[in-house]
Formats: C-alpha cells, structure tokens, sequence
C-alpha cells in the first residue's frame, strides 16, 4: 500500500507475478512449490532453463484498493513466439469485481549457462495455445 491508500505500481507488478507462477508454475528448481498450477507449462522446463521478462504493458483503470480480500487475476495467453510468450492479465477489486489493471508481460525463454534462447517445444506450444485469446489491449 502507499500513501494513497492502494496498491502502487511496484506491487501491480509483484501480483502478475505471483498470477503468473499460481497459472503456469515456476521455472524447476527455482523455490518450492505453492500448489499446483493450473498448466505446468514452466514447471516443465530443462535445468536452468530461465523464464525472463522482456517487457511489461499495464493499463492501470482503477485504484486497487488495499483490503483483506484478495484481488481476481485472470491470466491467459495472447502471443505464441519461437522462444516465448506474451501473457495477459486482468486484475479486479476482489470485493466489487471493479475492473483496476490490464496488463500484458513478454517472456523469453533462457538456457542460463549457455546463455542461449529456448525455442518452445511442441508439447510447450500445445499446452500455451489451451489457454490462447485475445490481448486485453485489442478489446
């Protein structure tokens, strides 16, 4: 929370980022588990492989006020790519359902030691492409 009351922008981010790992889990070997993802689709990852953010998009619409209620986060797929993958998400006021962020997050996917992308492989594309719609951006 900040001054104002709600949630600030640093937080926004850190909830995307928490939406993201409950949707599609954390890159292997990166912490222990929560529960599980709705689609193990980063669990499923090689050994250091890494899960990066190459850019964030957010819309903010309304204040998130902060509350002992937890927001609603919707997280789906907009862009499929070689080596990655454009998220969206929208977040609503888990007490009135007040539409307060759209968002949009581009991934890339990393081998760490060789320092090399990741191209998505079938079963990876297969499993992003059930949860593929549109960019909240384009509505």
């Amino acid at each position: 929370m900040d001054a104002y009351g709600h949630i600030n922008n640093v937080q926004i981010i850190r909830v995307l980022e928490e939406a993201r790992i409950r949707a599609f889990g954390a890159p292997a070997n990166t912490g222990h588990p929560v529960g599980e993802p709705l689609s193990a689709l980063f669990n499923e990852l090689p050994e250091g492989a890494q899960a990066l953010v190459v850019e964030h998009r957010v819309r903010y619409l309304a204040s998130l006020e902060y509350r002992d209620v937890l927001a609603e986060v919707d997280v789906w797929v907009t862009t499929l790519k070689g080596a990655g993958l454009t998220l969206a998400y929208e977040v609503r006021d888990g007490v009135d359902g007040t539409r307060c962020v759209l968002a949009e997050t581009q991934l890339a996917f990393l081998d760490a030691p060789t320092g090399r992308l990741l191209r998505l492989t079938p079963a990876q594309r297969d499993r992003a492409a059930a949860f593929l719609a549109e960019s909240p951006f384009r509505r």
